[in-house]
């Protein structure tokens, strides 16, 4: 048993990947095994053996057996899960009671506070993949967003992710849904950025796009993590027009696809450099992206 202990028992709702990893990582500091629910008896009984834990019948055998307690459900499932959770809970026992949704704050669980738990969000701004043991890792390296109703609350939030090893960054309430469109216009839209540059390239001849990728996109976010927008390059900085128009004819020619996202990330990458003193846009190019 470790001297950092967390809590008597924790509970897992939830048994997805984040779930998996979280169990793994938290179970150390709790007194007994940890009890998991999900909607599937069986991969609740599969995860919960991994820590020599067990299964629940139902969301009232967690909230009667323990005071820490993860919510790693679907988005659209927390309300639910949260509702039912505080039906379940009787004075005087007083768990606290994390969701782990990078969408919602705190706010989504006040039936729980009402029911007199301590409740937080606390999301960890990373991608899990199903390996939970490097999960548990990258965790150690990783930020959580961390919104509570209550301040009081705060240290028993703080010391969940000093657990894992991550740094806590407080979101307020009514920032969550910008935080978290933040994160999803940098991950989400990066993916589909590099789809449509990996098919012009496929489209172009190249027989392994993503490996001829890979350096220049490594070193490009590398260097914007490091330096922000004056890490910038390339024919916009340039206000090189023909190279622009090129480009966009031969989008459009053989990879019209892709010709909507050029010419947005473009108009975006322009007002960006506006708003960032670096260059004023040539109408000639604003008149060709347009």
């Amino acid at each position: 048993m470790t001297d950092k202990r967390l809590c008597r028992r924790l509970g897992i709702i939830g048994t997805g990947r984040v779930a998996h990893a979280l169990m793994l990582a938290l179970a150390p500091y709790a007194d007994r095994p940890p009890l998991v629910w999900g909607r599937s008896r069986e991969q609740a009984e599969a995860l919960a053996r991994e820590a020599a834990g067990a299964a629940a019948t139902d969301l009232r055998e967690i909230a009667e057996a323990c005071d820490l307690i993860v919510i790693a459900v679907a988005d659209d499932a927390v309300a639910a899960i949260a509702a039912g959770l505080a039906r379940d809970l009787a004075p005087p026992h007083a768990p606290f009671v994390f969701h782990v949704s990078g969408r919602s704050g705190a706010a989504i669980l006040d039936p729980l506070a009402a029911a007199g738990a301590q409740i937080a969000a606390i999301h960890p701004v990373m991608t899990f993949t199903g390996n939970p043991r490097a999960e548990i890792e990258r965790m150690a390296a990783a930020h959580f967003a961390v919104t509570v109703s209550d301040p009081a609350t705060l240290p028993r939030a703080r010391g969940v992710i000093e657990r894992l090893g991550g740094t806590a960054v407080e979101i307020d309430e009514a920032q969550r849904t910008l935080y978290h469109a933040a994160l999803c216009h940098a991950a989400n839209h990066l993916v589909t950025l590099l789809a449509g540059a990996s098919q012009a390239l496929r489209t172009a001849g190249a027989d392994a796009p993503e490996a001829m990728l890979a350096p220049l996109v490594r070193a490009a976010l590398e260097n914007s993590l490091a330096h922000g927008f004056s890490a910038l390059s390339g024919p916009l900085l340039r206000g090189d027009g023909d190279t622009i128009a090129r480009h966009l004819a031969a989008i459009d020619a053989d990879c019209p696809g892709l010709g909507a996202p050029y010419r947005a990330m473009a108009r975006a990458t322009l007002d960006e450099m506006e708003r960032d003193g670096l260059a004023a846009a040539s109408p000639a190019i604003r008149t060709l992206l347009n």
